[in-house]
């Protein structure tokens, strides 16, 4: 009998508009998304949306213990603007020994402070879009992402070792997951005009075009 393939369980603390947007992403991409604010409008806003939302402060370690963030695969920080509640969730999210925290910074001065406190990941909303990290939090080959329509992204995706030596053909990358290779950068060259016959190597970038949960089913399996 096949193990059921764990689900992807994420706390997404603070709900701006970067928060919501991480958490609605990474809802419609189909993981489990605990969403915290302090302000119980916001929770009550996302609350069909994710699997749990909760009122919370993130700044009070009594608030945050009983939900077992440290049994999560990942917590993100999304209240840049207030920088204290942000370093203090910091501390206490560490200290509770959990294992992967993205944190949104709103200076480069943050960003050192939250680096020095052992947080993993850092981002800026005017750079990192709460789209482009949930799709990245869960693929570690997809590079970049640009979202170029309301139903189509490009990506750029690294590929792995059970793709070397294969051609675009026998992959057939289109029929199966419905998306479209423009671009292939190897280490040595960039070939824009991709063939059916091209050949992929382990480490090559791919460029592609699709859905944006074709492009994240595709991403998980490079």
């Amino acid at each position: 009998m096949t193990a059921k393939k764990k689900t992807f369980q994420v706390a997404v603390i603070g709900l701006g508009r970067f928060g919501q947007s991480v958490a609605r992403t990474l809802a419609d991409l189909g993981c489990d998304v605990l969403a915290l604010d302090s302000d119980m409008k916001k929770v009550e806003a996302i609350a069909n949306v994710v699997t749990h939302a909760m009122q919370a402060d993130a700044a009070d370690e009594e608030s945050l213990k009983p939900l077992g963030l440290h049994n999560f695969d990942a917590v993100i920080l999304a209240m840049g603007s207030y920088i204290q509640a942000s370093i203090l969730s910091a501390i206490i999210l560490k200290e509770m020994g959990v294992n992967y925290v993205v944190a949104k910074a709103s200076s480069e001065l943050h960003k050192k402070a939250l680096e020095k406190l052992g947080v993993d990941r850092v981002v800026y909303p005017e750079r990192d879009s709460g789209i482009k990290l949930a799709h990245n939090l869960l693929s570690m080959n997809l590079v970049e992402y640009l979202e170029i329509s309301p139903d189509y992204q490009v990506a750029e995706i690294i590929m792995q070792r059970h793709f070397h030596g294969k051609t675009l053909k026998e992959l057939d990358l289109r029929n199966r997951y419905g998306i479209n290779v423009l671009a292939i950068r190897g280490t040595e060259k960039i070939n824009v005009s991709p063939q059916a016959d091209d050949v992929l190597h382990e480490g090559d970038m791919l460029v592609v075009l699709g859905k944006s949960k074709d492009l994240w089913e595709f991403s998980k399996i490079c």
